[in-house]
């Protein structure tokens, strides 16, 4: 998940669950913005371990460092304790009323675990036992980025702002539902350039919902009534449900993996259903064999099902036959050579090959130079005809020396 959302989903938790006050409100600083200041800050912090990039030329900490240490569950009595410390030093100074260390602690240790949590249901893998284990459990429930999910965590907070002012409601709401209608506007033109785009229908019943949700709690002011508490507290039931819809919606999209796999008698070594932007729809199923790996994109409103295989081959094979078509997708691996055996001793390729889930090998050659590739197939390929993201290529010479390394840039 991307830190902007894991500060906003901080901000409220702060607001819904533990009495806290709008960050940003013109009054003067207090224990009920502390709160949300410090949900906010230990929803963002596990991240921090992405400043260690700015000081460093080592390309692998984004797999190797990255979602390790301060997304540990191991590591959250520590650091939980000491930002409580730090937080009641700054307010001391400031001579601002405090929380408590021990509630200030359990709010830290909150905010900390939302952001494990949160990381937990993406693609991409959290070392959550580091240091002791560095395996990178990932629930694959939603994508890293999803801007729906977002909207869902920060939209009641901005009508909570709204609503707080009888004066100034209609000019806020006007504003927001502006700025909102862009927003939106623009992340469908961005799903559409990554070839996932939302229908024109789709666009036009997003943006009248997002026309109500702004507009319908000034209908007799009853906007105007509902507590700051409230309106947080929808928003963290929707975002509640949407996760909810997401897992249901993964656990029938692996369901659908499973049956292809099975029907096409796969020597399968991963199977995974992995989200794909812009709905709770769109699916990517991987299947990983010894020689390839199947890719199946779905679309969860095609009640089209994939028939189950009999018991015998040869019936198994009149099902498929009658079967409605599926469309897929196979990336075979390349057939191991000097090369490749050579790449997959270098101590990055092993740890690229540590990170993959769903690698992929694959050799060409350019003149004298010979290019081994790896790319993990979970991550799908962003602008079309540029490089999948994660794909590691290694040069050789004639001779068979390294030349370069490194990650694939555009």
């Amino acid at each position: 998940m991307d830190t902007i959302t894991h500060g906003i989903a901080g901000a409220l938790i702060g607001k819904a669950a533990f009495g806290g006050d709008e960050m940003l409100a013109q009054r003067p600083m207090n224990a009920r913005r502390i709160v949300t200041w410090s949900l906010m800050i230990g929803a963002t912090f596990p991240d921090i371990d992405t400043l260690r990039d700015f000081f460093s030329r080592n390309d692998m900490l984004m797999i190797t460092w990255h979602r390790s240490i301060t997304h540990s569950l191991v590591c959250l009595p520590i650091f939980a304790p000491l930002l409580a410390a730090l937080t009641r030093a700054l307010c001391r100074w400031r001579k601002w009323d405090v929380p408590s260390f021990a509630a200030l602690t359990g709010v830290y240790a909150v905010g900390i675990l939302s952001h494990i949590f949160l990381d937990l249901v993406t693609t991409f893998g959290t070392m959550i036992w580091s240091p002791l284990g560095w395996s990178r459990p990932a629930w694959d429930i939603i994508f890293i980025i999803d801007f729906a999910f977002s909207a869902i965590l920060l939209l009641p907070q901005m009508l909570a702002w709204v609503y707080a002012s009888k004066e100034k409601r209609r000019t806020r709401s006007l504003g927001l539902w502006l700025v909102s209608e862009f927003t939106f506007l623009a992340v469908a033109d961005l799903a559409r350039i990554v070839g996932a785009p939302i229908s024109p229908q789709n666009i036009a019943i997003l943006g009248l919902l997002l026309a109500v949700l702004v507009f319908l709690p000034a209908w007799r002011s009853w906007g105007t009534r509902i507590s700051l508490a409230n309106w947080n507290r929808a928003g963290l039931f929707a975002a509640c449900t949407y996760l909810a819809l997401a897992a249901l919606a993964h656990h029938a999209a692996l369901e659908r993996v499973k049956s292809f796999a099975e029907l096409l008698q796969l020597n399968a070594q991963a199977i995974g259903a992995l989200p794909l932007p812009p709905s709770l729809w769109h699916w990517d199923g991987l299947v990983r064999t010894p020689r390839g790996t199947y890719e199946m994109r779905m679309d969860l409103s095609d009640k089209s099902p994939i028939p189950a295989p009999a018991n015998s081959q040869t019936t198994s094979t009149n099902a498929a036959a009658e079967a409605p078509p599926i469309n897929y997708s196979y990336s075979p691996e390349a057939i191991s050579n000097t090369y490749i055996d050579k790449a997959r001793t270098l101590p990055e390729v092993q740890k690229v090959l540590w990170f993959d889930r769903f690698p992929v090998t694959r050799f060409h050659k350019e003149g004298d130079e010979a290019i081994v590739e790896i790319l993990d197939k979970r991550f799908p390929q962003i602008r079309p005809g540029g490089p999948a993201p994660f794909t590691y290529r290694v040069r050789f010479d004639a001779a068979g020396n390294v030349i370069s390394q490194g990650w694939e840039k555009d």
